[in-house]
């Protein structure tokens, strides 16, 4: 589940004049990395609708989300807040929402950017990938839906694209499993085993009920497993348009293309008046899908397909390493950004708030704290400098590391205070799940503290010493200086919107489709989900 974000933002409109009110498109995959469009280096993947959009536009070479995971850094992206100033940064082991049934959420009292620009006369649209939550008290109050948070339109899945959506796939709860049901099998298998060799040895007497007993015990072990893995697919993969379920569960086939008929749909209804598209790509999050003209055609397998696909629609888990938060960054306004423009400074999808919030004529909540910064001083060339100096990066609600772009200086220090433990048999280094741990005993602590120099060691393998950086000392004390700042400025009593009983299934927020029973929880499959609007 780690997000890993491609932030495409088509800055335009029936004028290209500064002043003009522009039509706004927003473009995020899921999972997608700095090294995988070919206008960042790539030479094996085949981008070229993303590629043509760079040469275009600008591309940000040092572009970050604002965390490592889904659901904290998509709050981040849509309220230009970190995650943790408005409940959305957990403190315990689950650090995004896995059920569509849970009561956590993007509190209401949030204000998103579709907010801001609905407010100033723009038409809003989601389509794509939600998980922020749904639901609060009853299956039909959505107080987390995206309508309740400013969009006009939503067409998409609520919560996220795990691998249990598609047959085949695997299960992303092997790692929970193997500790819950299938240790304690083996032990009783193992129990089993040795009662019988006992009694077959006539050495002990084990009466019948004692293994039917044991055998009692497999199953409420093991049946009760199964019945979740059954039922998941259905009660959590699920098409939504605007607060109906019109598909369920999910069928990937051709889901890029609806997505993309539906995306257009939005744009040539809305013309001719002011709009906002955010298309929230599912790809390339697992469960890798791609259509039969993308399948097999790319030469990284299911994951290249997926991009290649994505690639096409454009024409038409995680830890604080630059490899898990930086990410690409291309925005384009022809006649307004210049082609071809490339920016090194440091910028964060928190920055999209303020930038398209002022370009809509909207001015910003002032009884909030805003983290984003506008770019367009830097795309139009006004300024050379980010307005980042300093970025914070989370690891769930605990402050992971700082980055430090000093005025008047090349170097982008980078320290770490903690990072996650390596575990070799986790498929990313952590955990099956694709989710490193940022609790106690299962991070190490860094005393002094990790520091990096992004400027010249990007991979980060280098770390500083006081001996290799004269400077180390003082490095180190004005960033834990900037540390302390920050965090005296967030609020301790914000709801934890990602506490175990925000995050936990509950039956009473469980949607299904209108047209199905309530044991099926099945409608819309293959061929009958509703195609976009004309």
């Amino acid at each position: 589940m780690r997000a890993l974000f491609l932030l495409l933002a088509f800055l335009g409109g029936a004028q290209s004049h500064p002043t003009s009110r522009p039509n706004v498109v927003l473009l995020m995959a899921d999972d997608l990395g700095i090294g995988d469009p070919g206008c960042y280096g790539n030479t094996t993947l085949r981008t070229p609708n993303i590629d043509r959009l760079a040469s275009g536009g600008a591309k940000l070479t040092q572009h970050l989300a604002a965390s490592p995971l889904c659901t904290p850094s998509r709050a981040s992206f849509m309220t230009g807040r970190y995650s943790v100033r408005s409940g959305m940064a957990s403190r315990n082991r689950m650090g995004v929402y896995v059920f569509s049934a849970s009561s956590g959420g993007l509190p209401p009292s949030e204000v998103t950017f579709a907010k801001l620009l609905k407010s100033q006369g723009y038409s809003t649209a989601l389509i794509g990938k939600w998980h922020l939550g749904m639901n609060c008290h009853n299956k039909t109050d959505f107080c987390h839906h995206p309508l309740r948070h400013g969009f006009d339109e939503f067409f998409g899945i609520p919560t996220t694209n795990l691998r249990d959506c598609k047959p085949g796939e695997g299960t992303v709860f092997a790692s929970a499993s193997r500790w819950l049901v299938f240790v304690p099998l083996q032990v009783i298998g193992l129990a089993v085993l040795t009662l019988g060799a006992l009694r077959c040895l006539g050495l002990l007497r084990v009466p019948p009920a004692v293994f039917l007993g044991l055998l009692l015990l497999v199953a409420l072990l093991l049946l009760p497993f199964l019945c979740f893995l059954h039922f998941f697919r259905p009660l959590n993969c699920f098409l939504m348009r605007n607060y109906d379920v019109t598909q369920q569960p999910l069928s990937f086939d051709n889901l890029t293309q609806r997505l993309t008929a539906e995306a257009t749909s939005f744009i040539r209804r809305h013309a001719d008046t002011p709009f906002l598209l955010f298309l929230s790509f599912i790809h390339v999050h697992t469960a890798h899908f791609s259509s039969k003209d993308f399948a097999r055609k790319s030469r990284h397998g299911p994951y290249g397909d997926g991009v290649e696909e994505m690639d096409w629609s454009v024409g038409g888990k995680a830890n604080n390493w630059e490899g898990g938060i930086r990410v690409p960054g291309l925005l384009r306004w022809p006649g307004v950004i210049e082609a071809g423009l490339e920016i090194d400074e440091p910028t964060s999808n928190m920055d999209i708030f303020p930038t398209v919030a002022k370009l809509a004529g909207s001015p910003l909540p002032n009884d909030r704290i805003i983290d984003g910064r506008d770019l367009m001083p830097l795309l139009q060339g006004k300024s050379r400098r980010s307005e980042h100096e300093f970025l914070f990066h989370y690891c769930n609600a605990y402050l992971n590391a700082v980055r430090w772009h000093p005025p008047n200086s090349s170097s982008v220090w980078k320290a770490f205070y903690f990072t996650p433990k390596f575990h070799p048999e986790g498929a990313n280094g952590c955990f099956s799940t694709h989710v490193c741990l940022c609790l106690d005993g299962h991070v190490t602590r860094h005393r002094p503290p990790l520091l990096f120099d992004l400027s010249t060691d990007p991979r980060e393998t280098r770390p500083l010493t006081p001996e290799t950086e004269p400077r180390f000392q003082d490095i180190l004390r004005v960033m834990q200086e900037a540390a302390d700042r920050h965090t005296q400025t967030l609020s301790a009593d914000v709801p934890d919107q990602l506490s175990l009983g925000h995050t936990l299934w509950k039956p009473w927020l469980q949607v299904c489709c209108a047209s199905s029973s309530r044991l099926s929880c099945q409608c819309g499959q293959r061929g009958q989900e509703p195609g976009a609007r004309n």
